[in-house]
């Protein structure tokens, strides 16, 4: 239990970071020993108090912490090659009949 709620400091403050700093600084930032949030130094104080003696966040002394980071694939999405169907040539018959004659105009009064 002590791990999901260490889980979620982490997370938590990787969103407080995140929001003013890049996303390397915001991890770097996040694991950094020197800064740890209030409820990452009440969880250490509860592992103490339990008898689990490491702690999740490294010590101070320590010089670095090695993370792997692997960026995916990136994935395109490429459209098929379309194009619209032929249509047949349709062409109007020619009429043949005579025009019909006008209608009537009003008189002009």
């Amino acid at each position: 239990m002590l791990d999901v709620a260490q889980a979620f400091a982490w997370t938590r403050m990787f969103a407080g970071y995140a929001r003013n700093e890049s996303v390397a600084a915001a991890v770097r930032d996040t694991f950094d020993p020197g800064r740890p949030c209030a409820l990452c130094c009440a969880l250490s104080k509860v592992r103490q108090a339990a008898g689990q003696h490491v702690p999740a966040v490294p010590s101070a002394g320590v010089d670095r912490l090695i993370l792997i980071f692997e960026t995916p694939d990136v994935y395109v999405a490429a459209q098929e090659d379309r194009s619209w169907p032929d249509a047949p040539f349709v062409r109007a018959a020619p009429r043949a009949c005579d025009v019909p004659v006008p209608p009537p105009r009003a008189a002009l009064a």
